[in-house]
C-alpha cells in the first residue's frame, strides 16, 4: 500500500513501548508525526529519537503528538531507550510502536518489496487533526532526518490553513508570504488591510500573519 498526500491516515492498533497503542486515540484532535525506523539499536535513528524527545516543547506549542515505529519488540525498545538516554542525554518521552508483525509497516508502505523485510523505509508522515496526510518525506539509511525542517513545514501548514497565503521558497517564520491566487484583490484588501506588493498579478507578497501558536 502506498500512502499519498491528502489521504486519510490509516488507523491501527499495535504494541508499543508504552503498552497497547491505538493511533487515532493517541492523536485525538492534535496534529501527528509518525516516523519509521529500521530495527532497534541503529546509530542514525538513535540520534533522531533523542532529538525528537528534546524538541518536546516545540511539538507541544504546535499541538503535535509524535510517535516512532520500529519492527522490533517493545522489550527491545526498552533497552534501546536506555541507550538513547545514555548517549543523547535525553529520555524518550513518546511511544515507539513495536511493529513486530509488520502490520503498520505494511499498512503505510514502509517495507520496500526488494529490501530486507526487517528494514523499514525511513519515512516521516505529518498528519493534521482531520487525520489527513499533509507531508511525506523519505530518507536514506545513511542520512539523519532534519527535524528543524519538519517543524518548519508544520509551521507552514498551520499558517496556510489559517490564512489565505502560501509560503515561498526557503520561508521561515517571520518572512514574507504569498497571497494565494484564488483570493481576489478585493477580498485581499479585507484580509490584508496594510497592503501588499504585486510583483505579477499571480505573485502578491505580503507580511506574514502570526503563526497560530503565537497569536
Amino acid at each position: 500500500m502506498s500512502i499519498q498526500l491528502g489521504q486519510i491516515a490509516p488507523d491501527f492498533e499495535q504494541d508499543s513501548s508504552t503498552g497497547k497503542f491505538k493511533f487515532y486515540d493517541y492523536l485525538g484532535s492534535s496534529w501527528g508525526i509518525l516516523f519509521s525506523h529500521p530495527k532497534d539499536y541503529t546509530p542514525v535513528c538513535t540520534t533522531e529519537l533523542g532529538e525528537v524527545a528534546r524538541l518536546t516543547p516545540e511539538w507541544q506549542k504546535r499541538n503535535v503528538k509524535v510517535v516512532g515505529l520500529s519492527v522490533d519488540s517493545a522489550e527491545r525498545h526498552g533497552g534501546w531507550e536506555k541507550d538513547i538516554e545514555e548517549t543523547q542525554g535525553q529520555k524518550v518521552n513518546f511511544p515507539i510502536i513495536a511493529d513486530h508483525d509488520k502490520k503498520v509497516s505494511d499498512l503505510y508502505g514502509l517495507i520496500h518489496p526488494e529490501a530486507d523485510p526487517t528494514i523499514t523505509v525511513r519515512s516521516v508522515f505529518v498528519i493534521d487533526p482531520n487525520k489527513k496526510v499533509r507531508l511525506i518525506i523519505t530518507y536514506p539509511p545513511s542520512t539523519g532526518r532534519n527535524f528543524a525542517e519538519i517543524l518548519r513545514v508544520v509551521d507552514s501548514l498551520q499558517l496556510t490553513d489559517n490564512y489565505k497565503v502560501a509560503t515561498p521558497v526557503n520561508w521561515n517564520d517571520g518572512d514574507d508570504v504569498i497571497i494565494v491566487p484564488s483570493l481576489s484583490d478585493e477580498d485581499a484588501k479585507t484580509r490584508f488591510p496594510e497592503g501588499w506588493t504585486t510583483l505579477k498579478p499571480y505573485l502578491r507578497v505580503v507580511k506574514q500573519p502570526k503563526l497560530p501558536h503565537k497569536v
